[in-house]
């Protein structure tokens, strides 16, 4: 058995914790961009704050933690008031998405319930006019200051030689008067007084949805993305904002038959022609635009038989998938309900391949948790760069990683103060959790120890490198692993 990797706390961003959080600084979405240098975070109040990455000789040494800084803040959406339908949209920042980069310039895509916006994010050099300095150039000839200074009307012909002499001498002195009144002319030059970080929308996408977005997702071929809602799935291009094309719409000719909603959609990270979507009733579909504009029937169908003797009324509640995520070669698909978390092969649709219980110890709680309104809590999930660790939240601002060839767990807590993870295989885990005759060991997580308003939602994976951004609050963790040796 592979040992696990050394998880070790690397940086904090944001408040000192839950007693000092205002509800429009609670982080809502948290994503790194293709290379990993920039990591975008959404608030509730409508506000995007970038992070870069250091590069200096100072965070590069060997065996530092990788360190970002503070790079801009801007306020993507302000509140609005739909009147025709009497409704309030909220500024809260749903999703964000990096678009690949292709010149200096950060483009970035950012939603809140209704409205999509491309943002251009680039450094602009705020220059100034100088006039300060005097110019010191080379002396003019005669015939140059003679031809700037001379009108037909002072021009003047003379035949005699002292009347030649005369003449000489004057225009002498005048081509040197003038030599020197250009040497020490002012001439306004810029300079550049400071680089700000500046963005600026470029493209506003918006009138298309009916219901609330939950995903957007951007396609391989870097010119289109897709966006979804509870029951249409769209697809709009990059370059035009006026139109967009519906390729999924679930919504029934009568909604009181409506019996699920779409919950998450996410492109192929390599095929553009296909998609995935979720539903509330944990099935996860995969749509190929080959086959027809219209992807209502679906190419494929993931979903796991569930024994109806052991359904209840939490049933449809618990199986409503929150996230799915691709891995980076596409081969599977990540899931996350509220219990578990489900690793899926894309060409076995029957079963997922792995099941891990995250919240089983909740299963008692379950009632609470409904009446509390947590039941409905969307947790993220996401792959790292091969597909073989696995990154999802939970209550108490604890953090799960797991490994997928190995079988092992390590619990993290989103804090300053708790920095030292725990570690356990799942058969221990799930074997400490249903027995109740062992005794109880320290790194269990006991559901009446919880603090259920402490809870990491968003959560990111760095492309490249074993470092993980999470949410809490108001407040954004990063975590970077080595590998033990």
């Amino acid at each position: 058995m592979t040992e696990p990797l050394d998880w070790r706390f690397s940086q904090t961003f944001g408040g000192k914790g839950n007693e000092d959080a205002s509800d429009a600084d609670v982080v809502s979405a948290i994503e790194f961009d293709q290379t990993g240098d920039f990591i975008a975070v959404g608030d509730r109040g409508g506000r995007v704050l970038l992070l870069e990455r250091a590069h200096d000789k100072q965070s590069s040494k060997k065996g530092k933690l990788p360190e970002y800084r503070f790079y801009s803040e801007f306020q993507s959406h302000e509140p609005e008031f739909d009147y025709l339908k009497s409704l309030e949209i909220e500024e809260k920042i749903n999703k964000i998405k990096w678009c690949p980069k292709q010149n200096d310039a950060q483009f970035l895509l950012t939603t809140n319930d209704k409205t999509i916006k491309l943002w251009k994010v680039y450094e602009k050099k705020i220059k100034q006019v100088s006039t300060s300095a005097t110019t010191t150039g080379p002396s003019y000839n005669g015939s140059l200051a003679s031809n700037n200074t001379r009108s037909p009307s002072h021009t003047t012909y003379i035949y005699n030689s002292s009347g030649a002499h005369n003449m000489s001498n004057n225009m002498n002195n005048n081509n040197n008067n003038n030599s020197n009144n250009l040497n020490n002319f002012k001439i306004p030059k810029l300079t550049t007084r400071e680089t700000v970080v500046t963005a600026t929308p470029r493209k506003i996408f918006q009138n298309a949805h009916a219901y609330h977005i939950n995903s957007i997702s951007l396609n391989s071929d870097g010119e289109t993305y897709i966006s979804s809602d509870d029951l249409r799935i769209h697809l709009w291009n990059l370059n035009i904002n006026t139109e967009c094309f519906n390729v999924v719409d679930i919504k029934p000719t009568n909604m009181e038959d409506l019996t699920e909603v779409i919950t998450s959609a996410e492109f192929h990270p390599t095929s553009c022609n296909i998609f995935m979507y979720s539903s509330s009733k944990g099935t996860i579909k995969l749509g190929d635009l080959r086959s027809s504009a219209l992807c209502d029937n679906h190419a494929k169908v993931f979903e796991e038989y569930e024994d109806p003797s052991n359904k209840s009324f939490f049933s449809e509640i618990i199986s409503s998938i929150s996230d799915i995520k691709f891995s980076r070669d596409g081969r599977y698909i990540l899931s996350r309900d509220f219990l578990t978390l489900k690793l899926w092969d894309i060409n076995m649709e029957n079963k997922p391949v792995k099941t891990i219980q995250i919240h089983d110890y909740l299963k008692p709680k379950l009632c609470d948790l409904y009446e509390n309104d947590c039941i409905f809590d969307k947790f993220e999930c996401t792959l790292n760069h091969d597909g073989t660790q696995m990154l999802t939240g939970s209550y108490h601002n604890y953090l799960h990683i797991y490994d997928r060839n190995s079988k092992q767990d390590v619990c993290l807590e989103a804090s300053k103060q708790a920095t030292k993870s725990k570690t356990k295989t799942l058969t221990t885990k799930m074997k400490l959790r249903s027995s109740k005759k062992e005794p109880k060991k320290p790194e269990d997580i006991h559901p009446d120890a919880i603090e259920y308003t402490k809870k990491t939602l968003h959560c990111a994976w760095h492309p490249k490198d074993n470092l993980i951004a999470v949410g809490a609050a108001n407040t954004v963790y990063l975590y970077a692993a080595t590998e033990n040796k």
